[in-house]
């Protein structure tokens, strides 16, 4: 029997800091919309992102000077539309809802010019979800503070951005039919265990089909597995009302105690 060696790390809560947050951030936005992250400007999300900092949290493990391990904010889509920073994902986004029978509300919100709040929450994939409960509820007090000194961030809906991964059978197998009906009825698994329990409280929720997306992604990710990887972009829409709610029900599935 092997021993492993057991570690134990003390995570930490920060606001963004414009001086310090910059490259982690992109990396962690690079990392949330996969291989399409390359259809943006990442980099001028990722300063929409550290300047505003009196609403969202990043968390580290060795103080406030080092890279975030994750990140959770809420951006206005309303009033940052025209910004170089959201402009081509709202687009981004409004293209891939459409694509997707499920996600057809989200289109049109997001064309409707409402005061949406597009939830952007990545984190290392090693970092437990224990983290993603207070990750939420912070952003909740935060948001509801800016409301009540007249700050725009009063929105209709909450529009949470994530991913989620089917295991496929590779293309380098021979393509016989009954594999190939295997790929087209995969299981969905989420990155994000969080994202099950916003399902319940969403009014609109649906996967899509990343743009760059190629089988041979998938074989490069089935290294020591017979299955291949394919990842999926994911999007989830919560009234406003709800959100307290529902981020109170994924403390509870997460961290029960």
């Amino acid at each position: 029997m092997q021993d492993f060696d057991i570690v134990n790390v003390d995570f930490e809560w920060f606001n963004f800091d414009s001086e310090i947050d910059f490259h982690g951030t992109k990396g962690l936005l690079r990392q949330l919309f996969d291989v399409d992250a390359a259809a943006f400007n990442v980099s001028a999300l990722a300063d929409l992102v550290v300047n505003q900092n009196t609403i969202g949290s990043t968390v580290k493990v060795d103080g406030k000077a080092t890279d975030a391990y994750a990140l959770l904010t809420v951006l206005n889509t309303a009033i940052h539309r025209e910004s170089e920073g959201l402009k081509s994902v709202v687009e981004y986004l409004i293209e891939k809802a459409r694509t997707t029978d499920s996600l057809t509300a989200v289109a049109d919100l997001l064309e409707s010019g409402k005061h949406v709040g597009l939830v952007l929450s990545e984190r290392l994939i090693n970092v437990p979800s224990e983290i993603a409960p207070p990750l939420y509820s912070m952003m909740i007090e935060e948001v509801e503070a800016a409301v009540e000194d007249k700050e725009p961030y009063e929105f209709s809906h909450y529009l949470i951005v994530s991913k989620t991964y089917q295991e496929v059978e590779s293309k380098l197998d021979d393509g016989d039919r009954k594999k190939k009906k295997a790929r087209e009825e995969a299981s969905t698994f989420y990155f994000h265990p969080e994202d099950e329990v916003f399902h319940k409280h969403a009014v609109a929720y649906g996967s899509y089909h990343y743009s760059k997306e190629n089988e041979a992604s998938s074989d490069s990710k089935r290294a020591f597995q017979e299955m291949g990887v394919k990842t999926m972009g994911h999007l989830m829409l919560v009234e406003a009302s709800k959100m307290p709610g529902a981020v109170e029900a994924v403390r509870k599935y997460i961290s029960p105690q």
